[in-house]
């Protein structure tokens, strides 16, 4: 997903001090949900609360998204076209979407990438064994 909001396995936690930490309302990110496989969230700052939205991917690729109770069921070709579409206010959201919060670094599945580091990190040897 080569989208620079998304964030990949960011905890909620992780997430909402991102999104916390300036104070502006409308800042946003897409991450991985971490109580539904394969669903997506899009979390987006309002009052100091970080609301989360999950996204699904339906069977014939498409995308739709959990928005308030009652709101018709819509239907988005991809992620951006989603995204585009609750930039607009008034779509749906507690706060149409403002501004995106990109991630520093590659999607990375952050517990994993530690211990890797660090089993590297306390390597005494110069190179690094590659499995395909």
């Amino acid at each position: 997903m080569d989208l620079p909001y998304y964030h990949g396995p960011l905890s909620k936690r992780d997430c909402e001090t991102l999104l916390l930490k300036e104070g502006e309302d409308g800042n946003y990110l897409l991450r991985d949900s971490e109580s539904m496989p394969g669903v997506l969230c899009l979390c987006v700052s309002f009052k100091n609360f970080v609301y989360t939205y999950r996204i699904f991917k339906e069977n014939h690729g498409y995308y739709t998204i959990q928005t308030v109770e009652g709101a018709q069921k819509q239907i988005f070709p991809n992620l951006k076209e989603l995204i585009s579409k609750f930039e607009k206010p008034n779509q749906g959201l507690v706060v149409h979407l403002l501004k995106p919060v990109k991630r520093t670094s590659p999607c990375l599945r952050w517990r994993r990438s530690k211990i890797d580091l660090e089993v590297f990190m306390n390597s005494n040897s110069d190179y690094v064994e590659v499995l395909p």
